[in-house]
């Protein structure tokens, strides 16, 4: 009258850790970091309770603080005091990134610095590079802009970042990239590039907390849609062919999807929970309508289910609390 297989048997709680088929680790963490040079200290950003933005001078001690509670890399998002249409304060040697990469390096050698190459905190526009007319109307001019990430990813090499990740979806950017970084001697500096990457509406608290919003348009001409899955894919595959070492899916818990299919072409993901997810974990858990320690650690299991190596998320520091090993 009963099957021969009772999937309950091996669902006692004594037995469960002994047949889990995923964990998520302190190592798997990626912790953002955003540096603004017109503050002193740190300033907390309202959208997202519990991040902050804090000065260069303080930087090295919050990495340091990351690295004593099991957080072995950070990923670095800097706000200039001043912003140019050539973004060209992205790529001096005395910027805001290459000061803290430098300040970092000296307060906890031992950290991962990955370092986010764009330019849509340095321009008055905010879009990601270099913008002109075009037949279709004002927009991000794609080669144009490839000169500027290579200055902006050889300087971050150049102050020491682990690795550079390029997150402004030009065509060609990581084979430009790798180019200017072998020619510049960094031929052993990978390159994690947001190669997934949608046009998400869930964005906008990052976008206050990077001071990066658009003064017009948007970048759903060079970001993906949301509902272009087979587009996602060809996006990585191309990255992946151009010599990227890691690829990303970013935004996380709606694109697990792409991200179970990203992992199927055989080299390390990462994924990024971004702003507007932790922003509604956060909202959500202050009127107590669900258990935020829980939920965390779902979502991010979740995205190791699907197939990422590494988690970016603004609950880095937290989760790294909770967790054990």
């Amino acid at each position: 009258m009963y099957p021969t297989r009772r999937m309950r048997r091996l669902r006692r709680r004594e037995f469960q850790p002994l047949f889990v088929e995923h964990e998520t680790m302190k190592h798997h963490l990626v912790a953002p970091i955003f540096i603004d040079e017109s503050v002193q200290g740190r300033r907390e950003i309202s959208s997202m309770p519990g991040q902050y933005r804090y000065s260069p001078a303080e930087v090295g001690d919050v990495a340091g603080m990351l690295l004593e509670k099991g957080i072995r890399a950070s990923i670095l998002f800097g706000v200039p005091s001043e912003k140019c249409e050539d973004a060209r304060t992205a790529y001096t040697p005395e910027g805001v990134i290459q000061k803290a990469v430098r300040s970092i390096k000296d307060a906890a050698p031992e950290m991962v610095v990955f370092t986010d190459v764009c330019a849509c905190e340095y321009t008055p526009h905010g879009h990601c590079g270099i913008v002109g007319e075009t037949r279709f109307g004002r927009d991000l001019l794609n080669d144009p802009s490839l000169e500027v990430m290579d200055r902006i990813a050889v300087s971050h090499a150049e102050a020491g970042a682990d690795i550079v990740a390029p997150s402004c979806m030009l065509d060609g950017a990581v084979k430009s990239i790798r180019h200017a970084l072998d020619r510049e001697g960094f031929e052993m500096t990978p390159i994690m590039s947001y190669s997934s990457k949608f046009a998400s509406a869930l964005y906008s608290p990052f976008r206050e907390a990077a001071d990066s919003c658009f003064t017009f348009g948007d970048r759903s001409t060079y970001q993906i849609n949301p509902a272009n899955g087979r587009e996602a894919l060809l996006e990585s595959r191309l990255d992946m062919a151009e010599g990227a070492d890691i690829l990303m899916v970013k935004p996380a818990g709606y694109y697990l999807d792409i991200l179970a299919s990203v992992k199927e072409l055989g080299i390390p993901v990462a994924v990024f929970q971004v702003s507007g997810e932790y922003a509604m974990i956060k909202a959500a858990a202050a009127n107590g309508w669900i258990d935020e320690k829980k939920v965390v650690f779902e979502s991010l299991l979740c995205m190791r289910r699907a197939g990422a190596d590494l988690l970016i998320t603004y609950f880095a520091e937290e989760a790294a609390g909770w967790l054990h090993g």
